[in-house]
């Protein structure tokens, strides 16, 4: 069995390799290990497609809906993910399962029992639409309020009001407004970025997830990289990788499709 690993935390890939390879029944092979929805089309395009594809919901430049909105996958897909099993109930009815994160030897195993127990009634047209689907149902889940803190009290916050949300080096989520009030959340900047409209907000890098509405300018930066100015003060300088220039780039003037 042929399958293709599509996330980008390579400790999460690695240990889901590990665990895969493991099953000596299914006689499997790990064709690759791609991070980003880029390469992943880069790779589909130029490849046969592979019998099976896990793969994360939110990549290193995007939604992984991006990639079978873009191209025809002919391969079941089990998703790998940190949301809650509630929004995938609908999903898990049709061609494509999921595992929730973290992933273990059991859950992979379920999996890819399933997988068996489907394979000859996998219909490539039905499971495409069903990922449409359950993209178009994120999407609808995506919050317009958060409860945020300040100081003593808990605050409700418009999403569209938030200019960025900044990963300290604590690991606490610090929330600037576009006229400058400052909260902070208890959430993970993850758990966050999967809460909020993707075409509203980007993940800049690890420590910053930006309103596009807060963006100035860009700059350019050394190695093809780019620089983020904002018209909020930023407590650091915002980096986009040259691996998410050109992605960001899109986004910013408005040709990011969030699944």
């Amino acid at each position: 069995m042929k399958i293709l690993i599509i996330e980008d935390e390579i400790k999460m890939a690695k240990e889901l390799q590990r665990i895969l390879l493991c099953f000596k029944g299914f006689d499997i092979e790990i064709l690759a290990i791609i991070d980003s929805v880029e390469e992943s089309l880069l790779y589909l395009n130029n490849n046969p497609h592979p019998d099976l594809i896990f793969s994360d919901i939110q990549l290193a430049d995007g939604l992984c809906f991006e990639i079978f909105n873009k191209i025809s996958v002919k391969s079941p897909v089990i998703f790998c993910t940190a949301f809650d099993s509630y929004m995938m109930e609908a999903f898990d009815v049709n061609a494509v399962s999921y595992i929730l994160k973290p992933v273990s030897v059991q859950s992979v195993e379920a999996a890819l029992q399933k997988f068996r127990l489907m394979q000859e009634a996998f219909e490539p047209e039905k499971a495409a639409r069903t990922i449409s689907a359950l993209g178009q149902q994120m999407k609808s889940n995506y919050k317009i309020t958060l409860l945020v803190e300040q100081r003593e009290r808990i605050v409700p916050l418009k999403v569209n009001d938030i200019a960025f949300f900044y990963l300290d080096k604590k690991n606490v989520v610090k929330i600037t407004t576009l006229n400058s009030q400052r909260y902070f959340m208890a959430s993970s900047l993850d758990e966050v970025e999967g809460t909020i409209s993707h075409e509203q907000f980007y993940r800049a890098n690890r420590q910053f997830l930006i309103n596009r509405d807060a963006v100035e300018s860009v700059e350019r930066y050394f190695s093809r990289k780019l620089v983020a100015k904002l018209s909020a003060e930023v407590p650091e300088i915002i980096i986009i990788s040259k691996a998410k220039a050109s992605d960001f780039l899109r986004w910013l003037e408005g040709g990011f499709e969030a699944g």
